[in-house]
């Protein structure tokens, strides 16, 4: 069976990534839980899932940061609102969670304002206490190096001063950018490291260093791509879509070969993330009901149980863990 991780926590139930939401899902029996960081101006990292964090906390209520509103370009996109890189961490843990999609998880959205902003090494003493492993997503990392921020040297820092640089069986580290898994690796981390894998498009930091000509996520699936991976990365971390394949009726046809064309070159093989609402269901598996209301999630699931996946991440922990169980073994 899979490694059962709670994907930001326990999100489906309580506002992401904050502490009630870990143990949520520690308490729900994960096999792991999956932090994202993003840097402090004083290179403090925090549990977010993206810099910009004013859909994530009470940031834009509170009227002495009003002119710390902005806007930039992260990844190519140009946004507007509060950036943690602007934030000393003694400023950020003063904020406090909130939901980031209210309209779909109202039971989270009634938690608002309840928690207060963690850094890694909160999540870090959780998961120890709780007796669950961490599978930590490094974000943006070619954004702030232009700031600045060297991700893999925080990383590895902050690991050192928690005790958890040698925690290789409680530990893995993913990216969607492989260009900073290759600096771990040259800083000599023995931590498993995985490649996040997005449907379409191409990392960001291979687009700003090759650009037209960079490597799709695509291209690494095929047989020259893994075999690539295999000699670089642990294990691939792909869109949940890519694994089941499904046909134009929004039908899955997988389990795709991939998994076990990647398992067969010694990688480890995870997937993300499932969700029971409408919205995140194939079409086929959509009820009645509008978007936030739960679809037949299990017939999408079944299908990734039966790829013989290493690991899935789910937004709801009970519902993860009573579908496919916990694996209780190492992440």
């Amino acid at each position: 069976m899979p490694l059962v991780i709670g994907h930001r926590g326990a999100p489906g139930y309580l506002p992401e990534h904050s502490r009630s939401s870990y143990l949520r899902a520690i308490e729900a029996g994960v096999d792991a839980v999956e932090p994202d960081v993003v840097p402090s101006k004083d290179g403090v990292l925090v549990v977010r899932h993206e810099n910009e964090i004013s859909g994530t906390t009470d940031v834009s209520t509170r009227p002495e940061f009003a002119d710390r509103r902005t806007s930039k370009t992260v990844d190519g996109e140009l946004m507007t609102g509060w950036f943690v890189e602007d934030f000393t961490w003694e400023e950020l843990r003063t904020l406090r969670c909130r939901e980031r999609i209210p309209a779909i998880r109202p039971q989270s959205a009634a938690h608002d304002d309840e928690d207060g902003v963690l850094c890694l090494r909160d999540l870090l003493d959780l998961a120890r206490a709780g007796g669950v492993g961490v599978v930590l997503e490094i974000k943006h990392a070619a954004t702030f190096a232009r700031l600045g921020f060297d991700m893999s040297a925080l990383v590895e820092d902050e690991l050192r001063a928690a005790g958890w640089v040698d925690a290789v069986d409680d530990l893995v580290i993913e990216s969607f950018e492989p260009l900073v898994l290759a600096r771990l690796r040259e800083r000599g981390i023995r931590i498993p490291l995985v490649q996040l894998i997005e449907a379409d498009g191409a990392p960001w930091d291979l687009r700003e260093r090759h650009g037209a000509d960079a490597a799709s996520y695509r291209s690494m699936l095929t047989t020259v791509g893994l075999d690539a991976l295999a000699a670089e990365v642990q294990g691939i971390s792909p869109d949940k879509r890519i694994v089941l394949a499904p046909d134009r009726l929004g039908r899955a046809r997988g389990p795709a070969r991939v998994v076990g064309e990647a398992q067969d070159r010694g990688l480890r093989v995870f997937t993300w993330t499932c969700r029971p609402e409408n919205t995140f269901l194939l079409t086929a598996y959509r009820r009645p009901g509008g978007k936030a209301a739960f679809g037949d999630y299990r017939r999408e699931w079944a299908v990734l149980r039966d790829a013989g996946l290493d690991g899935v991440f789910v937004d709801h922990a009970d519902l993860g863990v009573e579908f496919f169980g916990a694996a209780s073994g190492t992440v």
